[in-house]
C-alpha cells in the first residue's frame, strides 16, 4: 500500500512541482509582499509594515476611482454579454439556413488577438473613423471616444461585450444540444409559443451553465487590463475614466518602483472582493449555500 502510494506521488511529482512553482508560490509570495515595503532599486529589500499597505487602501483616492470603474464595467458587461451568448446560441440552436456560416462568423472576435482587436477598435472610435461615420449618415450624434471622460469606458464594454459574447454562446450552444427534445414537444401539445418554450424551458435547464458563465464573466471583468492599457497608453485617462483595478496594480508596481508591497496589497484586495462576488452570485443562482 505505501509503495503504491509512494509510486502514486512520484508520477503527480513533475504536476506538483509546476504548481508550487508557478502557482502557489507566487500567491505565497505576492501575500508576503503585501505586507512589506519593498524597493527594487540598489538591491532588493524589505521592510516589514505590518497593514500598513492596506490601511492606505482606504486613504487612496485612485484606487476609489479604478474600484468604481472596475464595478461599473463588471454590472454592465456581464449581464449584457450572457444574455446575448444566450439569445445567439438559442438563435443558431433553432436550425435556421445558413447556420454553420454564422457560427464561424459569431465565432471570429474570439479568435482575434485582444491587443490587435483593441487597436482596430481604436481606429474605429477614431472622432473621424467608421463608427462616427455611421452614426452621422444615420442622424445621431457622435462622439470623442478615447477623449471623451463620459464615453470612454463605455467604448471599452462596447468592444469586450462584441468579442466576449461568441465565446459564451458556444457553451451556450453545447449545453442546449443536452436539452430533452421531449419537452419542447409536450410544450407544443400545451400550445407554447416560442417565448413561453424559451423562458420556462429553455432558461430553467441553462440554470447551471449560465452561474457557471457569469462566474467567469465575473471573474474575466474584474481582471481587465489590456485593452484599457491600449485604450489610454497606460495612464488610465483620459480622466482616470479608463483606470481598473488591474491597470492601477500595474502603475503601482511597475512605474514607481518603491511601492511594489501597494501594489501587491491592492492585489491581494482585488482577489478577496472576486471571491465574494463570487460567492454572492452562487448564492443567488442557488448553486451552493454560504
Amino acid at each position: 500500500m505505501l509503495r503504491q502510494t509512494g509510486q502514486g506521488y512520484l508520477f503527480m511529482l513533475p504536476t506538483l512541482f509546476v504548481l508550487l512553482t508557478f502557482v502557489v508560490g507566487p500567491i505565497l509570495y505576492a501575500i508576503f509582499l503585501s505586507f512589506n515595503k519593498v524597493q527594487l532599486l540598489g538591491g532588493t529589500s524589505y521592510q516589514f509594515v505590518g497593514l500598513d499597505n492596506f490601511i492606505r487602501l482606504l486613504d487612496d483616492d485612485r484606487a476609489k476611482i479604478a474600484l468604481w470603474n472596475t464595478a461599473k464595467y463588471v454590472l454592465i458587461v456581464v449581464p449584457t454579454q450572457t444574455f446575448l451568448a444566450l439569445v445567439l446560441a438559442a438563435s443558431l440552436n433553432a436550425g435556421l439556413k445558413g447556420e454553420k456560416f454564422f457560427r464561424i462568423v459569431y465565432f471570429l472576435p474570439t479568435l482575434t488577438s485582444s491587443a490587435v482587436l483593441t487597436l482596430i477598435f481604436m481606429w474605429m472610435y477614431n472622432q473621424n473613423g467608421l463608427i462616427n461615420e455611421i452614426l452621422e449618415k444615420v442622424g445621431l450624434p457622435t462622439y470623442n471616444w478615447l477623449g471623451d471622460p463620459s464615453v470612454a469606458l463605455n467604448a471599452i464594454m462596447i468592444m469586450n461585450i462584441w468579442s466576449t459574447a461568441p465565446f459564451f454562446m458556444v457553451i451556450y450552444l453545447a449545453a442546449l444540444q443536452g436539452i430533452p427534445k421531449s419537452l419542447y414537444e409536450a410544450a407544443d401539445l400545451d400550445g407554447a409559443n416560442a417565448i413561453q418554450k424559451f423562458f420556462f424551458i429553455t432558461v430553467p435547464n441553462l440554470r447551471p451553465v449560465t452561474s457557471f458563465v457569469v462566474i467567469m464573466g465575473i471573474i474575466g471583468t474584474f481582471q481587465l487590463f489590456d485593452q484599457s492599457y491600449i485604450f489610454s497608453g497606460g495612464s488610465g485617462g483620459p480622466n482616470n475614466s479608463t483606470l481598473t483595478v488591474v491597470l492601477l496594480i500595474y502603475q503601482y508596481a511597475f512605474k514607481n518602483m518603491g511601492t511594489m508591497g501597494y501594489a501587491a496589497a491592492l492585489a491581494f484586495a482585488l482577489a478577496i472582493i472576486i471571491l465574494i462576488a463570487t460567492l454572492l452570485q452562487r448564492k443567488f443562482s442557488k448553486e451552493e449555500t454560504l
